[in-house]
């Protein structure tokens, strides 16, 4: 990594090139070998960070093609395809996703697909398979396995590290098992157990530093208060629907409309009339906005069609009066999407 520019230092010359936009690395790298292993290196991630040229993405996942994932760049409107994950599980769904340090995590889950060990065609099996993505190299890796296979299960970030609990395990058999990885170390440690399961796919959420998990037809959340500590039972009577945190708030799409859920209270912020035939697909918070990516149109009593999306539909919630946009739609992706989140590079 020697010589990048012709008369600055490499590390005044790395500085330089930090400032430009992810979309463009792939052209950069053909520049020459020493401009390639500056792009590939973990020194320009350093570098992005100390100069302030940091970039916002959404990551997605949809049922189409298989185990693809595509970014969204919202300051240029535009998509970035990531090369295919590897893993040896086709139909890869039901799993977690977050992001750490410019890396996308993709962990757990089972498979839409007939289960490679016993022929299952319904995709009773989970997996503690774990895989990274590295934006800077663009490369996956595979990551030590969670304590627990686990599927539809809850999935944050807290205080830089993945909490993973609930779901469910092999042959739809639901558990209280919760962990902890630390993305440094590469190690995975027990924390307390859940207070209870339930039958049904769990979610995660983090709002002011704590870790909320919810299941599907439950009105109670358990909360995370600290690793120590384990959790404890609220009966919020939280609205259940697609969900998205937007500047540390929690907003629900119910009934129609966009709520900002407050812990005892809501308050309705914009219609969701649109979108009450689509299903399938994923709500997230990215910025001041929220999105709602992909999904179906089922079929009706007199169109027995199913249509698959790669629409993007904004809503702007600091706005004063939020009002629905189109974006630029998915260019790989379409149909149900099985996992978004933002990640920061």
């Amino acid at each position: 990594m020697s010589g990048l520019i012709e008369g600055l230092p490499d590390a005044v010359a790395l500085r330089c090139l930090a400032w430009v936009p992810l979309y463009l690395h792939p052209k950069l790298e053909l520049v020459s070998r020493s401009w390639r292993a500056a792009i590939c290196s973990p020194e320009l991630f350093k570098a992005r960070q100390e100069v302030s040229s940091s970039e916002d993405f959404l990551c997605v996942c949809a049922f189409e093609p298989e185990n693809l994932w595509q970014l969204y760049d919202p300051l240029r409107d535009l998509w970035i395809t990531l090369p295919v994950l590897p893993s040896k599980i086709r139909h890869l769904a039901h799993f977690g996703v977050v992001s750490i340090a410019g890396k996308l995590f993709v962990l757990g889950g089972g498979s839409d697909a007939v289960d490679p060990m016993t022929g299952d065609p319904f995709g009773n099996f989970a997996t503690n398979e774990v895989w990274s993505f590295d934006l800077v190299s663009r490369q996956w890796a595979p990551r030590a396995s969670m304590l627990v296979p686990r599927a539809m299960f809850a999935c944050c970030v807290l205080d830089g590290k993945i909490v993973a609990a609930g779901g469910f395990t092999s042959c739809r058999k639901s558990i209280s098992k919760a962990e902890i990885y630390d993305p440094v170390k590469d190690v995975w440690v027990s924390i307390p157990d859940l207070h209870h399961t339930h039958n049904t796919a769990c979610s995660g959420v983090v709002i002011r530093g704590k870790v909320h998990v919810l299941h599907k037809g439950l009105s109670t959340v358990q909360v995370l208060n600290s690793v120590k500590l384990g959790w404890t039972v609220q009966d919020y009577g939280w609205l259940q629907g697609p969900m998205a945190v937007v500047r540390d708030s929690l907003y629900v799409m119910s009934h129609g409309l966009i709520f900002k859920q407050e812990i005892e209270a809501r308050n309705a912020v914009a219609s969701a009339y649109e979108f009450r035939r689509r299903i399938g697909f994923a709500m997230a918070g990215l910025g001041d906005d929220v999105y709602v990516i992909g999904g179906l149109i089922g079929p009706e009593r007199l169109n027995w069609d199913i249509k698959r999306l790669s629409d993007v539909n904004v809503l702007t919630i600091g706005s004063e009066r939020p009002i629905w946009r189109q974006v630029a739609p998915m260019t790989r992706c379409y149909g149900p999407i099985l996992g978004c989140t933002q990640l920061k590079i």
